[in-house]
């Protein structure tokens, strides 16, 4: 597989000794570098009831986002759709399409992305069935193409933006592929939420991809958490780091990041350590070199062209600077230029 194309989720992680003002602000930063060294697009999610994660309202952020660049796509990775009206969801991307025209992305999720206690504080109406979702989906097609019929009359999602959002549906477990083949969008296979997803998942989605007017033919891509190093010392250092956090989601901790000196410290136990273990296919970490090597096996395996890498990392120069490596290797500025 060549000419792989890039692209980075960022979460807004709050580090422990730091304020949601900086975690968002590095959000901003990182945008500005992320185009500048070569990448595709750069989306950020949504999470509730956390305060590790600062990035609660990806359509809001993206605003900013939008205005800061002028190249690089900006997207939701993802839209938790259960949680809003699909009228909303299409007024807000609408709006952002309107301010940065062929540059949006829409990616949506139908899993919460909190727990069903806030959720459904957030939507009161949420259900969490599939066919609830399926009608919002629906909905949002109707409203994003004016034909949002009533007895009363048509509904209008404004501003009504000459062109609309391209649309991702996002999938960890392959379920959500069909939906994805069904509506004719793009689908965001979230292997950095499970570990164990297999190319069977796009395999599917592409033999059962009914055509629309946004996607002739089938477009899948795949997201990992991507840890890259100048030296094996390092890259083993920030690979702790990851598996120490997911050891703590785990555990339904979510509190500010880590202290990366008591990390290092730390002495996992045989408990633990499975757990690591267990979560090993979410991560890729290494040297430049070797990073490549696995996204190129990987985007093989799965026959995708496209690969979006989170990265959580100590401090954001080592975040910034795992994104110049990748970056350099791949040589994504010659792609891009």
């Amino acid at each position: 597989m060549t000419n792989i194309k890039l692209g980075i989720l960022d979460q807004s992680i709050v580090r422990q000794g730091t304020t949601v003002s900086q975690a968002i602000q590095e959000t901003i930063e990182t945008v500005k570098v992320a185009e500048e060294l070569g990448y595709n697009r750069f989306w950020v999610s949504e999470h509730h009831n956390s305060t590790f994660i600062a990035g609660s309202t990806p359509e809001v952020l993206m605003v900013k986002l939008g205005d800061v660049t002028s190249r690089i796509r900006i997207g939701s990775g993802g839209i938790m759709l259960p949680n809003h009206s699909a009228l909303k969801v299409a007024e807000n991307f609408r709006m952002l399409e309107t301010l940065f025209p062929g540059r949006i992305d829409l990616g949506m999720g139908r899993a919460p992305g909190t727990d069903r206690i806030t959720s459904s504080l957030l939507n009161p109406s949420n259900d969490f069935s599939e066919s609830s979702y399926l009608r919002q989906l629906d909905h949002l097609q109707h409203f994003f193409r004016d034909t949002a019929g009533t007895e009363r009359g048509f509904i209008y999602a404004t501003p009504q933006s000459p062109t609309i959002p391209m649309q991702w549906i996002l999938s960890s477990s392959g379920g959500s592929s069909n939906i994805a083949a069904k509506y004719g969008m793009g689908l965001a296979v979230a292997k950095f939420i499970n570990g164990f997803v297999t190319p069977q998942v796009v395999d599917t989605y592409r033999k059962n991809f009914r055509p629309s007017d946004q996607y002739a033919q089938p477009q899948a891509l795949l997201s990992v958490f991507v840890l890259c190093g100048e030296t094996e010392e390092k890259a083993l250092a920030m690979r702790k780091m990851m598996d120490y956090v997911l050891v703590e989601f785990e555990r339904g901790k979510f509190g500010p990041f880590p202290d990366a000196e008591q990390v290092q410290k730390y002495q996992f136990n045989m408990g633990e350590l499975e757990r690591i273990r267990y979560n090993s296919g979410r991560i890729i970490s290494g040297t430049p070199d070797s990073v490549k090597e696995q996204l190129t096996r990987l985007a093989t395996d799965f026959e995708v062209d496209e690969i979006i890498i989170s990265t959580m990392a100590a401090t954001a120069e080592d975040r910034i600077r795992s994104f110049e490596l990748i970056s350099e290797e791949f040589k994504l500025k010659e792609v891009t230029a």
